[in-house]
Parts: C-alpha cells; structure tokens; sequence
C-alpha cells in the first residue's frame, strides 16, 4: 500500500478538526461547559484523545473557536441567503437577527461562551474568530461607514451587549427588545432581515443538526469525492 499524499495528510487533518469543533459546541449546548471534558469531546468527534491536544491548548481555547465557527457560519448564511442582496441596510440587519438569534436559541451555548470571553485570555485569535471578524467588519463597511476601524468595535462591542443581555440567567431581555435596541441604534426598518414575526409565522426553530457548519472546505470536499 502506497503512502497517503500530503494533500489527503491535510484533508483528513481538517477534518478530525472539524469533527472536533462540531462536537465542542454540541456537548457545551446540552451540558454546559464545566459539564463538558476534552476526553467527552473526542468521544463524540470518534477522535484520539491526544488529538485535541494536538488542535488546541486547552478546552477553553477549543470551546471558543468552535463557538465562533458557529458565529460566523452562521452570519455567512444569513447574509448570502436568497434572495442575495448588496443592500447594506439588508445586510446589517441580516448580522444582527443572525448574532441575536444565536443567543435566543443557543442560550446556553453562548452564555458559557459570554463568560469565557470574561477570562483573562479573552477572545482566542483563531481562524473562526478572524473569519467572524472578516464579515462583521465587510457588514460595517457596506452599511456605508466613513472609518471601519472605528465602527466595526462599536458594531462587535453592541452585538456582545445585547447576547449578554439575552442570556443572563433569570432575568433575560427578550429578542424583540435587544432587535429594537440595534434596529434604531443603525436606523434600519424592522421589517428588513428576519423579523420575529416573520420567523414565528414560518414555523422556525432551532435546529440539532450542525454539521453544515463544520463542513469542511467545500472545494477541497468536492475533490475529494
């Protein structure tokens, strides 16, 4: 048997990766994060333990870019979903409906990220995090901002109040109030991007199924087959 190429090295490398991520955010969503263990990971990513260590220092580190991998997967559908759109206003309230809507329906998923994000590490500079990062900011400029620099933290600062707000425990300010908030603080109408109505009417929910978001590479998938 002849030795496997390094392009397939690579490819089955991203996808224990993936598999890794895919697992991280599911066992956080149903058990929460202290709940959760490295070796509970790799179970459910049918992976070697000595793998996640091999990806990432630790579980903190793990968890968050699994965490924004689902952010900005997230975000990328919601903003290239038909129909297509170069609006900016269409475009800002799409970001935000999608960030908003992570944290009504992944409530305890993203307040173990919220309060990772409190530890003294911060955010981990990962490629999910510069990816999130990447659409927020190409949000900010199609919206028409003169200094992105400047408005793309205010944009990022805004979206992470209003998921705190959303998913502190006990006393949660509703998706409704927080859309209000963002919807009047960019000027935008509320019937653009996916009204709570809208969604409501449509029978939308949250769905168990995550694997499109940690789909590897879709081109070096489609060669792979």
């Amino acid at each position: 048997m002849s030795p496997r190429s390094a392009s397939v090295n690579e490819e089955l490398r991203r996808r224990s990766r993936e598999r890794l991520l895919q697992a991280a955010v599911e066992l956080v969503n149903e058990r929460g994060y202290e709940a959760t263990t490295l070796s509970d990971i790799a179970d459910r990513a049918g992976s070697a333990r000595g793998l996640v260590s091999y990806y990432f220092p630790g579980k903190r580190q793990l968890v968050q870019s699994a965490v924004h991998r689902l952010m900005h997967r997230t975000l990328e559908e919601a903003l290239e979903r038909e129909p297509r759109t170069e609006d900016g206003r269409e475009r800002m309230a799409r970001a935000i409906d999608a960030i908003l809507g992570l944290a009504r329906d992944r409530t305890v998923l993203m307040r173990q990220h919220m309060a990772g994000l409190l530890q003294a590490e911060g955010f981990v500079q990962c490629p999910e995090q510069k990816r999130l990062a990447e659409l927020l900011r190409d949000t900010v400029a199609r919206h028409g901002s003169g200094d992105v620099d400047a408005d793309y933290p205010m944009l990022r600062s805004l979206l992470m109040g209003a998921v705190f707000a959303m998913v502190l425990p006990n006393v949660p300010m509703p998706f409704s109030t927080m859309r209000a908030e963002l919807f009047d603080r960019y000027r935008l109408e509320w019937e653009l991007g996916l009204p709570p109505e809208t969604s409501a009417a449509s029978g939308g929910a949250c769905e168990t199924d995550l694997s499109r978001f940690f789909a590897t590479d879709r081109e070096a998938g489609d060669q792979s087959k």
